[in-house]
């Protein structure tokens, strides 16, 4: 475009979405290898490729996006929920990185590469691991100081998944790198990814009534409205007063 939107209002979380959709064709790839012996090596490294434009991607826009949180005026409206996917985005990395561990006995590549993997990965983790106080205190400055109101939003279903891709992703480290205490997360983050499943989806059960409610009173009332007796038939003042 010729005409961009400033740095202010064009940049949010949602474009991470770029590095989240990059980093899944890398779990993808990493999965399906083992589908196929005569296209194994080049589906590894083809997925390798991609989780590491993934991370230099984010690299980019985190970048952008953390000069924005820094620098510029901040309102509550501001701090949509697509925000949590600068978690998520990490989470999905930390995920892919764990799958070409996982798959390195299969090419000898990802096998040389081996530490330089595993520090990649757990420096996706720990950066996602970072990011959760962090948005959980911008939250809370959001609805509980700035009183910003609480409701259904289609885009609280981007603050959900990264939830449960923390989950998902955590365990898969704690099982590649043979850390027990890893566990411990999962075991329990299962449940705050529930917990904002369940209440995110509550929230769309809610509207959708809401709604359903609102379109069956709006012909009732219209029903009513054209069945009220003209009262000028009537009364013939009101008739005259309705010839005027």
């Amino acid at each position: 475009k010729r005409a961009k939107p400033s740095l202010r209002e064009g940049i949010n979380g949602g474009w991470l979405l770029s590095v989240v959709a990059t980093q899944a064709i890398a779990v993808l790839g990493g999965l399906i290898a083992q589908q196929s012996e005569l296209y194994r090596e080049v589906t590894l490294f083809f997925a390798l490729v991609m989780w590491l434009f993934g991370g230099m991607l984010y690299i980019w826009i985190i970048s952008l996006v953390f000069y924005r949180y820094l620098f510029f005026p901040f309102s509550p409206a501001d701090l949509t929920p697509p925000y949590w996917i600068n978690m998520g985005a990490m989470a999905i990395s930390t995920l892919a990185g764990t799958v070409l561990i996982g798959k390195a006995p299969d090419f000898d590549l990802l096998q040389r590469m081996l530490p330089f993997l595993y520090g990649m990965t757990l420096l996706f983790w720990a950066t996602a691991t970072w990011w959760i106080p962090m948005l959980v205190t911008v939250g809370v400055w959001r609805h509980v100081i700035r009183r910003f109101p609480l409701a259904y939003d289609p885009q609280y279903w981007g603050a959900v998944f990264p939830l449960g891709m923390y989950t998902v992703c955590t365990f898969r480290l704690a099982e590649v790198t043979e850390l027990p205490i890893l566990m411990m997360i999962p075991r329990y983050f299962v449940y705050v990814a529930f917990g904002a499943w369940l209440a995110v989806f509550i929230g769309l059960i809610h509207q959708l009534i809401g709604s359903l409610m609102r379109e069956a009173r709006t012909p009732m009332s219209r029903q009513a409205e054209e069945s009220s007796p003209d009262l000028g038939k009537f009364i013939p003042w009101e008739r005259k007063r309705n010839k005027r």
